[in-house]
């Protein structure tokens, strides 16, 4: 497959799943077992955060995409999140990583994501950082915090923006998944809601698929 077929193909995987799984501040000792725990649960994207708090969190984060493309790949379509430099997009794309997802919109990031032939997802929280990331080349524009934002909100954003595809981070729940979906979401993002630390420390990985069930069942609905 080349790569921009390749390119269309985790485009449309994302838009069709719908979950990504927010994983972050999981050692990379457990990273396995959190990819597979989510797997049995049937979600099948999982974003790995960077870890900016040093150079051996950037490293550890590096370590666990490594991890999940050699042993998770058939299960699993990894991406990178919090990619706050080209240079981490970079590296991430030399690790494995699929797609590249952001807090914020930084044109060199989404420049350097594209030229990698990777999918971008900047983060967006204004009309204007919406447009300015999609213009930049943004294939999905992440809105955070949905929460805070609010179905209202990414309604009326949609009104004029519906032709930019949009994700919904932060905040999301099974009760409210539905909600986001019937305002035009085309994704979602979910982290503590999903992926609690407590249950992969705990090595509760039992309860973690329960989690992406309940997700996915609400999803279904």
């Amino acid at each position: 497959m080349d790569e921009r077929n390749r390119q269309q193909m985790i485009l449309q995987m994302i838009r069709k799943e719908k979950i990504v799984a927010i994983v972050r501040g999981i050692p990379s000792g457990l990273i396995l077992d959190t990819g597979r725990a989510l797997a049995d649960g049937g979600i099948c994207m999982m974003e790995v955060t960077f870890d900016h708090s040093g150079p051996e969190g950037i490293r550890e984060t590096l370590h666990s995409i490594a991890l999940l493309k050699e042993h998770l790949s058939e299960r699993m379509h990894i991406g990178a999140g919090t990619v706050l430099t080209a240079e981490e997009a970079e590296e991430a794309y030399r690790r494995g990583a699929e797609y590249i997802i952001s807090p914020n919109v930084d044109r060199s990031v989404i420049e350097k994501t594209k030229e990698l032939g990777l999918i971008s997802m900047p983060g967006a929280f204004t009309p204007s950082e919406i447009v300015d990331a999609y213009n930049y080349g943004g294939d999905i524009i992440k809105l955070f915090p949905a929460g805070l934002l609010g179905v209202s909100y990414i309604k009326a954003v949609r009104g004029p923006l519906s032709h930019i595809p949009m994700a919904a981070v932060g905040g999301v729940t099974p009760e409210n998944i539905c909600q986001f979906t019937a305002a035009g979401v085309a994704c979602f993002g979910i982290g503590s809601n999903l992926v609690n630390q407590s249950l992969t420390v705990s090595h509760d990985f039992e309860n973690l698929t329960e989690r992406a069930l309940a997700f996915r069942n609400a999803l279904g609905e």
